[in-house]
């Protein structure tokens, strides 16, 4: 039976500590003999992440208990935290990043040993950090692990170098900050780990510079690997300035395998050492993305020759390359986004993958046999389905005519409907990033709002990824303005076509997102309320001292050299604009973040304050950036939505009251 309830009002299952449950996804896929293994979030475990293995065998269980945390805080988003082989004997080997102390450790989980450190700690700023680490059993007396290392010089967060590392596994190490052995100079700011060819001759890496973003260029890196493991005669093999390399595979006859962006697309190439270079599939789809993490992979070559590949254009699918003819063969299946995450052993393919009736799962798929199964964190109805949204992907047009991209979610439930006459309210979402996406998947904490009468629309604004470089670039410099516009002129199209009422309109916004949303606060009358995550508010004093070394100069090209145009950081902060603030907002933020500080949202706060603006500031001991605790996610989530009732009108006695301040 459907009955008429008003909007907001509508009872659902899928409560805030359900979708807390389901938040996050796994991640850095890879093999260790035939085995698969992945990191998984664990939110009710403090928000750790989990190595997680699958057995020959069919089944799975956790590498190491809590509360070992697999994850690094190289360039503070991290990179791939873990690197698996099989030893002479036959048992597994892994060497891991724990959370806590950031240090490398190595561990056989099949022997009676507990995890051995690898890398010394240090009390010099935030000390030393690991990421993309790569198994050489064979280098060195007892082998060798190489890979990025970071190491703060300072207090200060932009005191830091980073270069490629060699770290002995017997351990020697682990006290002895000489025992490292350094293979790069300090010649760039940002490197990847390195790859070794084939023969064992050379290897390659990417590298960058302030104030490039990885996003905007990075070069490809060559050297020479002499007999000692040393590496001779570095030199710049490709990309540039203008050109964007966020991935690079050595194939089986030595030519090397890379994504560039150089049409104006992320498309893959093939180019031997002696410069010559072949586009394997042109095509205006990306065939990559932003680097926003060390040891990111959308392509993977298998054995025969042929490529595994991730590509698309605003959702992407698995295929596979034949690079001699281009031909592009994409596998079945009801997945629209495809994680950065690829693994290959023999025939095998392995990824992350959701759409949207399903979460993040691991997906195989056999190329001999052309069979794909889920063989890990399948996802589970834990609700009937029929309370999930069921998005529309539109084009809407913006600002002088442009295009943009949006996925809309509107209201849905099996027994319920809205009465005759009254429209809808809408949650409008902008992603971080911003050179980021927001992807089309099942996402239960849409569905929280979705399945109680409330609809969303993911706004991908100019600047998003997954639509070409034109599109990302549309953003140099006028971050603050097209974003903002973007987000409003889909809000105003839901409006004009009577699907969404104008009065009820909310937007919200997590780091970059937080900044879209308080700037849309502060700079439109569109919206009646915001929800303000983590977010960049005062543009001066994020572009000096108050982020991480990675984005300290991010703003340089998303909204000009401070030093040039300082009044334009002025014009276009959200706290420089608090006079024009009229609508009630929630803050939330984590008391630990070092990429969007907490002085961020105090200074706000002390700017409106004796204003008589209604609002909530809730702070989470514990968190940085992104939240991952189960208990952490509740509150924000059902803070969330009080906000919005409170606004919007809505009787909703079940979920807890969240007290606005004046």
């Amino acid at each position: 039976m459907v009955s008429t309830g008003a909007y907001g009002t509508w009872p659902s299952p899928i409560d805030a500590r359900l979708a807390a449950s389901h938040d996050g996804r796994p991640e850095f896929v890879g093999t260790v003999g035939d085995e698969v293994w992945w990191t998984e979030p664990r939110p009710a475990e403090a928000g750790r992440r989990a190595l997680v293995r699958r057995r020959a065998d069919g089944s799975t269980d956790s590498v190491l208990p809590a509360p070992w945390n697999v994850r690094s805080r190289v360039i503070e988003y991290g990179g791939r935290p873990w690197a698996g082989a099989i030893r002479a004997d036959g048992g597994p080997l892994v060497v891991f990043v724990d959370f806590t102390d950031q240090r490398l450790y190595a561990h056989a989980p099949d022997g009676p040993g507990e995890p051995w450190p690898l890398t010394p700690l240090s009390d010099v700023g935030d000390g030393l950090r690991w990421a993309d680490p790569q198994l050489h059993l064979d280098r060195g007396e007892q082998g060798e692990v190489w890979c990025v290392l970071e190491e703060f010089t300072g207090e200060r967060p932009t005191d830091v170098r980073r270069v490629i590392a060699a770290v002995p596994l017997d351990g020697s190490a682990a006290e002895d900050r000489g025992a490292v052995r350094e293979l790069t100079d300090d010649g760039h700011r940002f490197v990847t780990g390195p790859k070794l060819s084939p023969d064992g001759r050379r290897v390659a890496w990417i590298a960058w510079d302030h104030p490039r973003m990885p996003w905007d260029g990075t070069e490809v890196m060559l050297a020479d690997l002499a007999d000692d493991g040393t590496f001779h005669d570095a030199r710049s093999f490709g990309g540039g300035p203008e050109e964007s390399v966020p991935q690079i595979e050595w194939a089986a006859d030595g030519q090397l395998l890379y994504a560039s962006d150089r049409s104006g697309w992320w498309n893959l190439y093939r180019a031997d050492l002696n410069g010559g270079t072949v586009a394997l599939c042109p095509r205006e789809e990306e065939f990559g993305g932003p680097l926003w993490r060390v040891g990111l992979s959308w392509f993977r070559p298998l054995a025969n020759g042929l490529i595994a590949t991730i590509h698309g254009k605003g959702t992407t699918t698995l295929g596979i390359l034949d690079p001699e003819t281009g031909e592009l063969a994409d596998i079945a299946g009801p997945w629209t986004e495809w994680a950065e995450t690829l693994a290959v052993h023999g025939s095998r393919i392995v990824g992350v993958a959701a759409s949207p009736r399903s979460a993040y799962e691991i997906v195989e798929l056999d190329t001999a046999t052309g069979r794909t199964r889920i063989i890990g964190a399948q996802h589970r109805d834990e609700v009937d389905p029929a309370y999930y949204p069921e998005p529309r992907q539109r084009t809407f047009t913006g600002p002088d005519g442009r295009e943009v991209h949006a996925q809309i979610y509107p209201p849905r439930h099996p027994g319920r409907v809205g009465p005759d006459g009254e429209l809808p309210p809408y949650v409008v979402w902008a992603h971080g990033g911003p050179t980021g996406h927001a992807a089309l998947v099942l996402d239960l904490e849409i569905a929280y709002f979705t399945s109680r009468g409330i609809g969303v629309a993911e706004v991908n604004y100019g600047g998003s990824t997954g639509y070409g470089r034109t599109y990302r670039n549309r953003l140099r410099e006028q971050w603050g303005v097209v974003d903002v516009e973007d987000c409003a002129a889909v809000a105003r199209a839901l409006v004009a076509e009577g699907a969404a009422d104008p009065d009820r309109l909310a937007v919200r916004g997590g780091s970059a997102g937080g900044w879209t949303a308080a700037a849309s606060l502060t700079g439109t009358d569109v919206y009646a309320c915001g929800t303000v995550i983590y977010p960049i508010l005062d543009l001066t004093g994020w572009g000096t001292d108050e982020t991480h070394d990675f984005e300290s100069q991010y703003l340089e090209s998303l909204v000009g050299p401070l030093a040039e145009v300082p009044e334009r950081y002025r014009s276009r902060s959200p706290i420089n604009h608090t006079d024009r603030l009229a609508t009630p907002f929630l803050l939330l933020q984590g008391l630990d973040d070092v990429i969007c500080p907490p002085v961020q949202c105090e200074r706000f706060l002390a700017a409106i304050e004796g204003r008589g603006i209604p609002h909530a500031y809730l702070t989470f001991a514990g968190e940085s950036h992104g939240f991952r605790r189960a208990d952490t996610m509740i509150r924000a989530l059902e803070a969330e939505f009080s906000l919005y009732a409170q606004t919007f009108g809505i009787d909703r006695p079940d979920v807890p009251h969240l007290e606005l301040k004046k």
